[in-house]
């Protein structure tokens, strides 16, 4: 049986991409700082003979002792890790203090960099890693500023991985999700100007849901994708790779924003 450790497991892609995983017959380590939320997946897989979950930080600094302690104690081996635990609202380079910088690149960098190192000495071939980066990672976006940052870094980790323990059997890939329907990002609908960037600009009928990012990870943990390594998977409907305007954004009358 195999075991992935998934960070941010109690909710949104960490949560689906637990119970995908689960239902592909691996056991589950869940590893959230909200212990209500880790209970909702404890209430959603209900099977504790292939489910363990742990509420820590990952950025304190014993946290990956415990989760790789964990994970061994519980099933003996570790599979896959799914760097999955992030933070959003970020703030461009002109408007982030030090305190937002190392909190953004403690979780986002710092913690996936020592999980990973934590985990590659109980891996072997047929393992990998999974790093949930951006669409931010890829291409920098307004206002990205310790946020893109932080995922760039964490893309240049999954290439220095992939290259480094490959010839072990062990593979590294980053999940690039764009603007995602979780808890996290749907309040922001509420402004019109983040709304209009990322519809306006989607040349798909519809924006991402947490199924279509947790469903990547889960084939990038499946034996079809055992000859992808050191590879990024934007999951975005296109938002990166193309210069889409919709008809209304097309059509609409412009403006000075100067004006008045």
């Amino acid at each position: 049986m195999q075991v992935a450790i998934i960070t941010g497991a109690g909710s949104g892609i960490g949560l689906c991409t637990a119970k995908m995983l689960h239902e592909a017959g691996m056991a589950i380590v869940g590893v959230g700082r909200d212990a209500g939320k880790l209970a909702q997946l404890e209430q959603a897989i209900a099977d504790p003979d292939r489910l363990a979950t742990l509420s820590v930080d990952v950025t304190d600094d014993d946290a990956p002792a415990r989760i790789v302690g964990l994970a061994m104690a519980r099933f003996g081996r570790i599979d896959f890790l799914v760097n999955n635990a992030g933070a959003g609202s970020p703030k461009p380079l002109h408007e982030t203090d030090d305190a937002t910088l190392d909190a953004f690149i403690g979780l986002m960098l710092r913690a996936p960099f020592r999980l990973c190192r934590e985990v590659i000495g109980h891996m072997g071939e047929g393992c990998g890693i999974v790093n949930v980066t951006s669409t931010y990672a890829v291409i920098g976006g307004r206002r990205g500023g310790a946020y893109s940052a932080s995922k760039g870094g964490l893309d240049a980790l999954t290439k220095h991985i992939a290259c480094d323990y490959g010839p072990l059997g062990i593979r590294a890939n980053c999940v690039a999700p764009g603007v995602t329907m979780t808890d996290m990002v749907r309040h922001r609908f509420e402004d019109e100007m983040f709304k209009r960037v990322n519809v306006e600009t989607t040349p798909y009928p519809r924006l991402g849901e947490v199924e279509d990012v947790a469903s990547t990870i889960a084939f990038l943990c499946s034996p079809g994708a055992a000859f992808i390594n050191g590879q990024t998977i934007v999951v975005d409907g296109g938002w990166t790779s193309t210069k889409y305007l919709s008809p209304r954004a097309l059509t609409s009358t412009w403006i000075d924003a100067d004006a008045g």
